[in-house]
């Protein structure tokens, strides 16, 4: 067990990397959200109009982030030898709301390179799972093993900022004035404490340290993307320079269509128009020009001067702005791996056919299949600790080869579902298998549907109605023939 400095310690090194992390967690958030300030002006185009369309913003931030999020689900984890998922764990992840809350954890992994899940056991020795966004928790990592060996949750009110340290054998729950989060205040003689303060002015809270039962971190990272020697990867980061060249090219059409659309006409060789100037008494007093607005709103002018002649510049044409806009966006779909027809890139898509579709999301659906790798493996890591709450060990050892089961990453009609479960019947995989892998079932809906369908099975009433075709119970022969009907 370690002493409180050096918890205190341990703590302040944690929160030193997380502060520093925190400006690309909240620059990525702001992209996504479509808060983005105008860059690549010119100083004369900032100084007349980047005021004036700095709050516009054409965001494709958030369609590349929801793109491959939209497809992520875990459905189940299946342990080694296990035919079907196992239902004990998953029902726990159920009954913690995850599988709700992972689905924003999965969000703000993908937009700002990690999210995280704490477990931990309620008062009922029940568990527990919250989800945590990235600027308020950090895991640090042995650099040998890459274990787990100390995660951090911090937050604050309006007095103070209250930190979590997780450790492997104990949990030390800490708190210091708001004021001092950052630096040392001045004190006066009957402000000084009686006992020295902690690292980073910490002190504990009334809980101070509790034991850890898990005998794990319970903190776990869902990096995105991540990388052997790197940080890990915000799918949006390398689609930011592309976004706010689209933005300053849409501020410069803006200004163009207000300037420079209307159409410009003049007349040369000829005077000014004037009127005259009358005083009360009617007599003329002199001239000043017209006000060539009027003009311009009654759209009637007289010219009297034989030599005059009248000219127009022409509009000014925006295809130039919007043809290099839709070039950019098509390098964002490029990089980003994003379907065209998601950024509507050409115009609206139609009569595209199955297999053009799928070669057009092949990119996306890769680009989704990779976090379902990494994003499994950090959800082995919540199942481990949820069993570990259970007190089962041996299941916790199992989680560790387990496979996490996560729906269909590829859209498919119902049309292409049907004919591809046919197809697996008729060569003879198993109906539970079909039911998973093209229905995306979960194991407690499998059992409920081949449940349901062996009832009808035995139902004599229903054996006449549908004529025959449920002709016996899931494991007969006539089993495989009501999967074609």
């Amino acid at each position: 067990m370690v002493t409180a400095a050096e918890a205190a310690e341990t703590l302040e090194e944690l929160l030193a990397e997380l502060n520093r992390r925190r400006r690309d967690v909240d620059e990525l958030s702001d992209a996504y959200d479509g808060k983005h300030r105008l860059r690549f002006l010119s100083e004369d185009f900032r100084q007349y109009h980047a005021d004036r369309y700095n709050d516009f913003t054409d965001n494709w931030c958030s369609i590349v982030a929801d793109a491959p999020h939209e497809r992520l689900e875990i459905t189940g984890i299946r342990l080694p030898g296990q035919r079907d998922g196992d239902d004990g764990l998953f029902a726990d992840w159920r009954a913690t709301d995850s599988d709700a809350l992972s689905d924003l954890a999965f969000l703000d992994a993908i937009i700002a390179k990690r999210a995280f899940a704490l477990v931990w056991a309620d008062a009922d020795e029940q568990p527990i799972v919250t989800w945590e966004h990235p600027s308020q928790a950090i895991v640090g990592y042995d650099p040998e093993t890459r274990a787990r060996k100390a995660g951090a949750k911090v937050w604050s009110d309006d007095d103070n900022e209250y930190a979590t340290l997780y450790l492997p054998t104990e949990i030390w729950k800490f708190q210091r004035p708001r004021a001092q989060s950052l630096r040392v205040l001045a004190v006066t003689a009957e402000q000084i404490p009686t006992t020295p303060l902690l690292a980073g002015a910490w002190d504990l809270r009334a809980e101070g340290v509790i034991p850890n039962p898990l005998g794990k971190v319970p903190l776990v990272e869902f990096a995105n993307r991540p990388r052997l020697a790197r940080e890990p990867h915000s799918d949006i980061a390398g689609a930011l320079a592309i976004q706010h060249a689209i933005n300053m090219l849409w501020s410069q059409l803006f200004a163009v269509s207000d300037e420079a659309t209307l159409g410009v006409r003049g007349v040369i060789g000829a005077e000014m128009p004037m009127r005259p100037i009358l005083n009360e008494d009617g007599d003329v007093t002199g001239e000043e020009p017209i006000d060539l607005r009027q003009w311009r709103k009654g759209k009637v002018a007289w010219i009297e001067d034989a030599g005059a002649q009248t000219f127009e510049f022409s509009t000014a044409k925006l295809d130039a702005f919007t043809e290099v806009v839709e070039i950019l966006v098509g390098h964002l779909a490029a990089q980003t791996r994003t379907p065209a027809h998601y950024l509507l890139i050409g115009g609206t898509m139609a009569n595209i056919s199955a297999d053009a579709m799928k070669a057009l999301e092949t990119g996306l659906v890769e680009r989704t299949r990779e976090k379902t790798q990494h994003f499994g493996r950090a959800a082995r890591d919540v199942f481990e600790l949820l069993a570990l709450v259970r007190n089962d060990a041996r299941k916790a050892a199992a989680v560790r080869g387990a496979v996490t089961l996560w729906r269909d990453i590829e859209n498919r009609s119902d049309a292409q579902v049907a004919d591809a479960a046919l197809k697996d019947r008729q060569i003879g995989l198993p109906l539970r298998y079909i039911l998973e892998r093209r229905y995306n079932l979960s194991p407690a809906e499998i059992d409920r549907v081949i449940a349901m369908r062996d009832t009808e099975a035995a139902d004599p009433f229903l054996q006449q109605v549908l004529g025959g075709a449920l002709d016996g119970p899931t494991g007969a022969a006539g089993g495989s023939a009501a999967v074609g009907q």
